[in-house]
């Protein structure tokens, strides 16, 4: 049924339970996960909101800023993949920056998903109640399929 899902994670227990649930579908139809996470990219000025200087951030800032949400977001999958038994089942990983909603749906249609399986509320949930949630987006937007697990 599904050959290619995406599975975001975000190191909540909803991304966990949806990690889960999309092993289930892909041991049983030999499907390929897509473990993503999208550490969202900090603004230009950063350096106002941590009492720094109003000056945009150099090149050389920016990219050390962004080696370290890589290595972050490689260590939230880490754990994803450590929480739940992938055994035997194809894994891929892919660590994307900016806005989750939007990269999750673009890994989706680049990957030419099946499926989107993702938590019905990640790490941010206030956040999610005030500008509304990413899988709430992501479920009225993307061109696949998307199960939600709560």
């Amino acid at each position: 049924m599904y050959k290619t899902l995406v599975v975001p994670v975000d190191g909540s227990i909803h991304a966990e339970r949806a990690l889960a649930v999309a092993a289930e579908l892909a041991r049983s139809g030999g499907a390929t996960l897509h473990l993503l996470n999208v550490p969202e990219s900090a603004p230009d000025n950063i350096g106002i909101l941590v009492g720094g200087s109003t000056e945009p951030m150099s090149e050389v800032e920016r990219e050390k800023l962004a080696e370290g949400m890589r290595k972050a977001g490689q260590q939230v999958i880490d754990k994803a993949k450590a929480a739940v038994d992938l055994a035997g089942i194809e894994v891929k990983e892919l660590v994307r920056q900016g806005k989750p909603g939007e990269r999750i749906i673009e890994a989706a249609e680049e990957l030419n998903a099946d499926a989107i399986v993702m938590g019905s509320r990640g790490m941010s949930d206030l956040r999610g109640m005030v500008v509304g949630s990413v899988s709430h987006r992501v479920s009225h937007t993307a061109g696949c399929s998307v199960i939600t697990v709560t």
